[in-house]
């Protein structure tokens, strides 16, 4: 398979973005990332968008969409602003939680991500969910994230983040055992089990290669049956300051031959 190019998930950097929108696509850039993902509502036009990642040298490789954004009255704008940066992924990432309350919530959002990747398909576009601890919790006799991406088409990215799945008790390389062909874009995200009486959250606090993850094992995954286009670095903590630490994520994964 050919190489997977590496991309980073611009919450990490959020404030620095909101300063300086071009200045920081450029510093990211440099760092050697090829491509960026936004976050949350947009904050400019497509056409300032689309000026600023040409001007920086980078490409838009995703959107971390509300899913206020994805419905049938907002869908059409969202779709036209990605169409001029140039994104065909629109990842929902976090559901409220009269969405994931259930088993039978969960089933309910499978069917309303079914509809919504038709809608986008026709625009030659995708979408997927990206999870947070909670989807590993199980209810009902079940994890809610086997009810959803089992009951989702194979066309809904399962946009695996690999340090909240393993906060939450998942298992990154038994997940994306049982779901190949789903995993389009990944976000790599470092996580170090807490020392005992330390909040979960403690966990974040490390760099890729100095942490708990597998990722030798989720590399082979990505590379071979994970159908994988884009590895996305988060990290959004404070071990180092949020330029410095992106870019100390992306020399380890250049260590690791990414």
């Amino acid at each position: 398979m050919a190489r997977i190019p590496i991309a980073l998930e611009l919450f990490s950097v959020r404030n620095q973005l909101a300063e300086d929108l071009t200045g920081t696509l450029k510093a990211v850039a440099d760092m050697g990332y090829e491509g960026v993902e936004f976050a949350g509502p947009p904050k400019h036009t497509g056409e300032e968008l689309r000026e600023a990642l040409d001007a920086a040298g980078i490409v838009c490789c995703g959107w971390h969409t509300p899913l206020s954004l994805m419905q049938d009255d907002t869908l059409q704008t969202t779709i036209e602003l990605n169409k001029t940066i140039g994104n065909k992924d629109l990842i929902i990432p976090s559901l409220p939680q009269a969405k994931r309350e259930s088993k039978q919530a969960w089933l309910e959002t499978a069917t309303f991500f079914n509809e919504l990747a038709g809608k986008l398909a026709q625009h030659q576009m995708r979408t997927g969910y990206h999870n947070h601890h909670v989807e590993f919790t199980p209810m009902d006799g079940e994890i809610p994230w086997d009810t959803f991406f089992g009951n989702t088409d194979k066309d809904v990215i399962m946009q695996l983040d690999t340090g909240n799945a393993i906060s939450g008790g998942g298992d990154c390389v038994a997940i994306l055992e049982r779901y190949p062909g789903r995993a389009q874009t990944v976000h790599l995200k470092p996580f170090k089990k807490p020392a005992e009486g330390e909040d979960r959250k403690a966990g974040f606090r490390t760099m890729i290669g100095e942490d708990d993850t597998d990722w030798t094992k989720i590399f082979e995954l990505c590379e071979s049956t994970g159908d994988t286009e884009w590895y996305i670095v988060e990290y959004e903590s404070d071990l180092y300051p949020p330029l410095e630490a992106v870019d100390r994520c992306l020399k380890a994964l250049k260590a690791m031959g990414k």
